[in-house]
């Protein structure tokens, strides 16, 4: 996980500041998470569409990595998110 000192001094919008903070606090001992995008959105009070920039934003800077989780019946679940 990134050190939020070292997060601020990075050039990211803060909508990403966000939404990283918002998975830190969501994150196990692992540093991993699966929060939905809507929950996110709700939860941050962010449009579901600049919620997934936001998670862009993350990826693009390396603080994050996204998996897709899938439900028994092959259907998509929420990702999991790795910081």
């Amino acid at each position: 996980m990134c050190n939020f000192t070292e997060l601020y001094r990075m050039d990211l919008p803060h909508r990403a500041i966000s939404v990283y903070r918002y998975l830190a606090d969501r994150a196990n001992k692992d540093g991993i998470c699966w929060p939905s995008i809507p929950t996110i959105s709700k939860d941050l009070k962010l449009s579901e569409s600049t919620t997934r920039r936001a998670l862009k934003d993350l990826r693009k800077a390396g603080l994050i990595q996204t998996e897709q989780r899938h439900r028994e019946n092959g259907g998509n679940s929420s990702l999991q998110y790795k910081l």
